[in-house]
């Protein structure tokens, strides 16, 4: 029989950093039976003047073979009394030692310089990373900042990996001009992507929480250029959504103001669409003279959208209708060892007006899963069989063993 699978997770608000890593060093490693075969780390932008002194601290007392970690706007962690916790807006460090038999661990930095372009073959990907595509591998990514290439080496890892599965999240720059860190065993590193492949026995199941919520009826692209839509239903899309916006009740037009979003149908097929089958983008700004309107992602003819809105109360309704989406899939007797969460810094307490909110969603549903991660500037996650980078979303990854014998 293999040995267990193991996910020790530490989390720490101690003020100190030294005292930080000793006390997530002592708990994290007294969890685990055996040595750790993957380290994660994930610091809080309060200790921004110290991100050069972690992986010292930590290299002084820990010994793991592939150490990967990053700086975010908060910590997320299942602490030493088993309860979970968002720490946001103070210091905080998280730390997860995972032993995963039978399980080969691969741990990547890219650059952009160094990606392919997107029409290359998937051998330049695979000869990129050093990662064979089978047996299919599972990725956790970390990046720097918009100029890393993420949107890039997401589609190329679509592209040379099919199957694969894909979650992480963009590392959050300090205040006063501070810039994000990424940690890679003993380098710390200021753009790029580092990240991590898991192939072998290991299943990454996915949960991808928007945040929104549908309204009025759903729409097609009868013209657009790029990421403008310039006709709905053969009409203008301006008038479209000035009919739609008037038709809603007093507090939803209020809410329309500030938080109106754009559903792709990632299914064209799908004839009955439903809250979760969309890829949500943000309204970038309308041209009132043309009606047009602007996204965050291109439109294509044909392609079918549907207006939503966003607050407090929608992100609690789809993060619970997608747990109980996930809890009625899942396979029985295949128990999860642990899970990753990356939530958008513009949730978490500013969004509820109270933390812990999705990490206590999760676990009410998904109950004795250790849970670790940090609020990021960029979630990643898979919508419709590829893989996006998300804004105001939750993405978690529920890693499981092939076997089922953990």
């Amino acid at each position: 029989m293999a040995d267990q699978m193991e996910w020790a997770n530490a989390l720490t608000n101690r003020p100190s950093l030294e005292a930080a890593v000793t006390d997530a060093v002592k708990q994290a490693t007294s969890l685990l039976a055996g040595p750790a075969d993957l380290g994660l780390v994930f610091i809080s932008s309060a200790f921004t003047s110290e991100y050069s002194r972690l992986l010292p601290l930590l290299n002084e007392q820990l010994s793991v073979p592939v150490l990967i970690g990053c700086s975010g706007g908060g910590v997320i962690g299942t602490s030493q009394w088993g309860d979970t916790q968002e720490l946001e807006a103070e210091p905080a460090l998280g730390l997860t030692l995972a032993r995963l038999p039978e399980v080969n661990v691969t741990p990547f930095h890219v650059v952009a310089e160094e990606l392919p372009d997107l029409d290359s073959s998937p051998d330049s990907w695979i000869n990129l990373l050093g990662v064979p595509p089978s047996p299919t591998p599972k990725f956790v990514l970390l990046s720097g900042t918009l100029s890393s290439g993420i949107t890039d080496l997401l589609q190329g890892l679509d592209f040379a990996y099919p199957g694969s599965v894909t979650v992480g999240g963009q590392a959050i720059a300090g205040s006063m001009g501070g810039r994000a860190a990424l940690f890679y065993n003993q380098n710390l590193y200021r753009e790029g992507t580092i990240g991590v492949a898991l192939s072998g026995n290991i299943v990454l199941e996915t949960i991808v929480a928007q945040g929104c919520r549908p309204i009025g009826k759903p729409r097609q692209v009868t013209k657009g250029d790029r990421n403008i839509i310039l006709e709905l239903d053969d009409e203008v899309p301006l008038i479209v959504l000035r009919d739609l916006i008037a038709s809603l009740s007093e507090k939803e037009r209020m809410l329309a103001q500030n938080s109106l979003s754009v559903g792709l149908a990632m299914d064209e097929f799908k004839q009955d669409l439903h809250q979760g089958d969309f890829l949500i983008r943000s309204i970038l700004g309308v041209d009132p003279s043309a009606g047009a309107i602007a996204i965050t992602d291109y439109v294509r003819p044909g392609q079918r959208l549907q207006f939503h809105l966003r607050d407090a109360q929608a992100s609690v309704d789809d993060l619970e209708l997608m747990l109980q989406r996930y809890k009625k899939q899942q396979v029985s007797g295949s128990s999860a060892f642990g899970a990753l969460m990356f939530s958008c810094v513009g949730r978490g307490e500013g969004l509820y007006g109270k933390p812990n909110v999705d990490s206590q969603l999760f676990r009410r549903y998904l109950d004795n899963i250790p849970l670790t991660g940090l609020f990021c500037n960029g979630e990643i996650g898979p919508v419709g069989g590829s893989t996006f980078l998300h804004n105001y979303t939750s993405v978690f990854g529920i890693c499981r063993s092939l076997s089922g014998q953990d």
